[in-house]
C-alpha cells in the first residue's frame, strides 16, 4: 500500500500549518453561513441555572433530604408522601448496581477487542512481512473497525441480541479492535528486527520467532495499551445505556430526560471517580513495567 508524501522541514511544516488553519477556516464559514452556529435562546441564563441545579448532587438527601415531602394538587388535595431520604438511598443501590454494569461491558469488550485485534495487528505490521493481501486485509479490518463509533456497533447489535449489557460489550469489542490492531502494530513496528532476523536465520517456525524475539519485546508496551484503551472504555461505556445496553447510560437517560439535574451530578460524579481510580491504578501498573 503506497504511503502519502508528506512535505518535510520548516518549509513543510508550515505549509500543513496553513492547510490546517484553512480547514478550520473553512468549518467556521460553512457552519456560518449555514445558520448553526446559534446558542440558542437566554444560553447563559440557561447555563446559570443548569449549574445551579447541578451544584447540590442528589446523593446529598441522603442526609438532608425531607423525610415528609408532601406533593399536593392545584386545589392543595394531598396526592402523596414522600421520605426523601429512603428513595434517594433505592437511588444510590440502583446506581450502584448500574455502575457494575458498566465496569463489566468495558472490562469484558477491552479483553475481547484486545483478543481479537493481536493477529490482524500482527499481520498488519509492515516489519514482519506478512503476505501482502492478508496485511492488506487486516489493515482494511482494524481501519473500518475504528471508523464506525461504539455507539453505531450499538444501535446495530441490540437489532441483533436484543437489550442488554451483551450488545454493549460486542460494541467496545468492534470499536476497540482497530484502535489495539493499530497500537499492537505500531509497537511491533519499532522493534530492533535484528534480533527477530537472528531467529528466523535459525530455521525456526513463525510461531518460534513470535514467541522468541517479538512477544517479550512488546508484552509491556501492549499490556500499556490494553491499559489505556480500557479507561477509555470505561468512560465510552457510560453512555451505551442510552442505547439500551445497560449501565450507568441508562441512569443518565432518565436524569437527562425527567430534568433531574441533581440525579444527574450524582451519576456524573460516580463516572468521574470510577475513572479517576481506575486511572491512578494503571498508572502505578504503567510505572512497574518500565
Amino acid at each position: 500500500m503506497p504511503r502519502l508524501a508528506l512535505p518535510t522541514g520548516r518549509l513543510g511544516f508550515f505549509s500543513l500549518v496553513l492547510l490546517y488553519a484553512a480547514l478550520v477556516l473553512g468549518c467556521l464559514i460553512s457552519l456560518a453561513t449555514a445558520g448553526d452556529l446559534s446558542l440558542g435562546r437566554n444560553p447563559w441564563d440557561n447555563l446559570l441555572k443548569s449549574l445551579s441545579e447541578l451544584a447540590r448532587p442528589s446523593f446529598l438527601d441522603l442526609w438532608f433530604g425531607e423525610q415528609r415531602l408532601e406533593y399536593r394538587s392545584d386545589d392543595g388535595t394531598l396526592l402523596r408522601v414522600e421520605d426523601r431520604r429512603q428513595v434517594e438511598a433505592h437511588f444510590i443501590a440502583a446506581l450502584g448496581r448500574a455502575t457494575w454494569t458498566t465496569f463489566q461491558i468495558a472490562t469484558l469488550g477491552s479483553l475481547l477487542a484486545a483478543l481479537l485485534a493481536l493477529p490482524l495487528g500482527l499481520l498488519s505490521a509492515r516489519n514482519l512481512r506478512a503476505p501482502r493481501p492478508l496485511a492488506w486485509a487486516a489493515s482494511s479490518v482494524l481501519d473500518v473497525s475504528r471508523a464506525i463509533h461504539t455507539l453505531v456497533f450499538g444501535l446495530v447489535l441490540v437489532g441483533i441480541v436484543g437489550l442488554g449489557p451483551t450488545a454493549g460489550i460486542l460494541a467496545i469489542a468492534l470499536h476497540s479492535m482497530g484502535t489495539y490492531g493499530k497500537l499492537y502494530a505500531e509497537s511491533i513496528e519499532t522493534l530492533d528486527m535484528g534480533a527477530v532476523d537472528a531467529v528466523r536465520a535459525t530455521g525456526a517456525r513463525p510461531s518460534e520467532v513470535f514467541f522468541s524475539a517479538v512477544w517479550p519485546s512488546v508484552l509491556p508496551q501492549f499490556v500499556s495499551n490494553h491499559l489505556y484503551v480500557w479507561e477509555f472504555n470505561i468512560r465510552d461505556s457510560t453512555i451505551l445505556g442510552l442505547i439500551g445496553a445497560g449501565g450507568l447510560g441508562l441512569l443518565i437517560s432518565e436524569a437527562v430526560s425527567l430534568f433531574q439535574w441533581s440525579r444527574l451530578a450524582t451519576i456524573l460524579l460516580v463516572v468521574v471517580a470510577l475513572v479517576t481510580v481506575f486511572d491512578a491504578i494503571s498508572r502505578r501498573i504503567r510505572q512497574a513495567l518500565l
